[in-house]
């Protein structure tokens, strides 16, 4: 699911500042939520998201455009 969603974001599907809804992705890929979570880890952990508080998961802006 990390890679997908990865995916997602360097095709421009998930563009840069998108909140990114772990409810939709568990019932998109139809997995529970702990699975969810570890993949967003991963994701964070590459630097394509950023977790805010009371906001989400959001795409990090490409390297070098700014923010």
């Amino acid at each position: 699911m990390a890679n997908v969603v990865a995916e997602r974001i360097a095709t421009g599907t998930y563009p840069s500042r998108t909140v990114i809804s772990e409810v939709q992705l568990q019932e998109e890929f139809d997995v529970a939520r702990v699975t969810v979570r570890k993949a967003m880890e991963q994701l964070r952990a590459q630097g394509l998201i950023t977790t805010k508080p009371g906001k989400g998961s959001i795409v990090c802006p490409p390297n070098g455009a700014g923010d």
